[in-house]
């Protein structure tokens, strides 16, 4: 019988430690973090006929999205905590959270009560897998592929949401909800099944957080405010311009472009998540991407502001989406180098928590205006002013924790 550990495992010169079924985990968490953004917007594509099925408002049918970003900012630190004081127990819960949600909303597919039931499960289920995006890169993977490994946990974010608009009316369209939802229900039952089996895998780097370590490391930790406040801003924007693109474009009178160029934002935004952080990491140029992002932001919303051409606005929100969605792995990825593997789950957590604060907020600030799509625009464009004097204001050379396995005590001067 051969050592199963001298067949998949290697020492690279450059990374150290490298296990073959490194990949294997990776792929199956980045389908389960797609599932459970599938999940979460099932119904925004198909509001109307959501609407007429259950006999409800189409405001009653946007609470069923409403209540994962609210699930989260509760739940996103305790379940970041969790994830660093045992991974695997808090992963497997958030797997198994994700699927038995999914096949809730199957139970009763013309009974909003039984949606909803599945929507709050699926919600509290989310944390635990989005909050492992750093965690699954820091146990599996060595040092120097870690950046690689969050792209594409971070892409599969991306590549849930774009789902959920490309195939939500195809599938009502052919069988109405329970066609819909049964679908997504086996993909996200699989997903899940597959995802346990991979948590048998050994991870090459279990790293764990003290057992009753307080969280006033992260309290007084100046960079991870500033990356929260970037991400506040940066997912805030993007959700505004998804949710309100539609109303803007169609007082220019060009409503009818709003599905396929927020399609084009999400895809370019895909690919810059994919590509931008290996590249801006490899020569530790984390600031710079940020304030180019931010910058970017600025100067698009304000030149669409006055310029209005389909053409115009398919251009510079496929820039935008490329070099804005590439900021959440960016961010994430600092995050577990300053911190330390150990604290990556926590981290994470008040990241995509200040993230989703900035997705709640922003929509409201622009829906507050929305009758003027030029002052919606600018809104979005004065939105980023603050977060390129933050972006400005972060330190020029990432400083990482003492060793790999022990997480920094203290934020960076800056």
């Amino acid at each position: 019988m051969p050592d199963t550990d001298a067949v998949i495992d290697e020492v690279s010169p450059r990374f150290g430690p490298v296990r073959a079924s490194r990949w294997t985990v990776l792929v199956a968490f980045a389908v389960l973090v797609a599932c459970t953004q599938l999940l979460w917007l099932t119904f925004a594509a198909v509001t109307d006929q959501t609407s007429a099925a259950l006999h409800v408002s189409n405001g009653v049918v946007g609470d069923l999205a409403v209540v994962n970003p609210l699930l989260f900012v509760v739940l996103a630190i305790p379940a970041g905590r969790w994830l660093d004081r045992n991974f695997g127990a808090a992963l497997a819960a958030g797997a198994v959270l994700t699927a038995v949600g999914s096949l809730l909303r199957v139970a009763d597919t013309s009974s909003f009560a039984w949606l909803l039931a599945g929507q709050l499960v699926v919600s509290a289920g989310q944390p635990l897998v989005l909050n492992a995006s750093t965690k699954v890169a820091a146990r599996y993977f060595p040092e120097g592929e870690r950046t690689a490994a969050i792209s594409v946990a971070s892409a599969a974010q991306f590549v849930g949401i774009l789902l959920a608009a490309l195939t939500s009316g195809p599938l009502v369209s052919a069988g109405g909800l329970r066609l819909l939802l049964t679908v997504q229900a086996a993909v996200t039952v699989a997903a899940a099944v597959t995802m346990l089996a991979a948590l048998r895998l050994p991870a090459a780097f279990p790293v764990e957080a003290p057992a009753h370590e307080s969280l006033g490391w992260l309290r007084h930790d100046r960079l991870m405010w500033k990356l929260a406040a970037l991400l506040f801003i940066g997912v805030g924007v993007f959700n505004a311009i998804a949710t309100w693109l539609d109303s803007i474009l169609t007082k220019f009178g060009h409503g009818s472009l709003s599905g396929p160029l927020i399609g084009l934002t999400t895809v370019a935004g895909i690919a810059g998540a994919a590509v931008l952080p290996g590249i801006v990491t490899k020569r530790d140029k984390r600031r710079g991407m940020l304030v180019a992002a931010t910058v970017a932001t600025a100067v698009v919303f304000a030149v669409l502001s006055l310029a209005h051409a389909p053409v115009i606005f398919g251009v510079l929100l496929a820039v935008e989406g490329f070099v804005l969605l590439a900021c959440l792995p960016v961010a994430l990825e600092w995050s577990e180098v300053h911190v330390g593997p150990a604290r990556a789950g926590t981290a994470t957590g008040a990241l995509l928590l200040a993230g989703n604060l900035g997705g709640v907020l922003l929509v409201l600030l622009v829906q507050a205006v929305i009758g003027n799509p030029y002052a919606a625009l600018l809104v979005m464009s004065v939105t980023a002013l603050p977060g390129i004097a933050i972006a400005l204001r972060l330190p020029d050379v990432t400083r990482a924790p003492a060793t790999a396995s022990e997480p920094a005590m203290n934020g960076p001067a800056a």
